[in-house]
């Protein structure tokens, strides 16, 4: 009996099949690899996690992310209220809130440390650097008052000592103000100084840091 080899159309149609099936398994573990690195990133266990970057970096959504695991988050808002006088900035609070899940409970506090200590479930702070300049703002250091860097130092230092007890997963995110030029007014280099003071601590007291460039993600730690 004489096997006749395969037609032309036949190899043809047999190598397409291949190709599409390499193809269809490649896409699969590409999904598979995808689904991974993004869960694989989430807060897990009782975790602290400080996420940086400059603005419009991604940091914030990629904070969000991470705690995307967890069902009920406390989510501290550290920047001032929505105002009819500045409304970009009121733009900017509701496109937050718009991305936020609706069963996670807000809270718009200047008392971030006394929150973090009270927090029972996964908390959330964004951000820090907001929060700082609240902070300057009342101990008088815009003006210079005596005794302003003394009552930063009380307050940075109290919200440094609660991060590092705090007993539920926590992500904080914060500007980083490290890469730019000298600021041009006593205002700018004392906020710059102050932060990267408050991110340096965080960062030693945290179990995971995380750059965030142009939406790209960083392990620092």
């Amino acid at each position: 009996m004489t096997v006749s080899s395969p037609t032309p159309w036949r190899r043809a149609a047999t190598a397409d099949l291949r190709r599409r099936l390499t193809d269809l398994a490649a896409g699969r573990l590409e999904a598979g690899a995808a689904l991974l690195r993004r869960y694989g990133r989430r807060v897990q266990g009782n975790g602290r996690t400080l996420v940086l970057g400059g603005v419009r970096s991604g940091k914030s959504r990629h904070a969000e992310e991470l705690m995307a695991g967890h069902r009920h988050v406390l989510y501290l808002a550290t920047g001032l209220p929505p105002s009819a006088d500045d409304p970009e900035w009121a733009s900017r609070i509701a496109a937050h809130r718009a991305r936020r899940p609706p069963y996670w409970r807000t809270v718009e506090t200047a008392d971030l440390t006394g929150a973090l200590r009270e927090a029972r479930a996964p908390v959330l702070i964004d951000c820090l650097g907001t929060w700082v300049s609240r902070v300057l703002d009342e101990v008088g250091a815009w003006q210079q008052e005596d005794g302003w860097q003394q009552r930063v130092d009380e307050r940075l230092q109290a919200f440094v000592d609660t991060w590092q007890a705090t007993t539920v997963p926590a992500v904080a995110v914060t500007n980083e103000v490290g890469s730019g030029v000298v600021p041009g007014t006593v205002s700018g280099r004392i906020f710059r100084d102050v932060l990267g003071s408050l991110n340096t601590a965080v960062a030693a007291n945290s179990d995971t840091v995380r750059l965030v460039v142009a939406g790209r993600m960083l392990d620092l730690r």
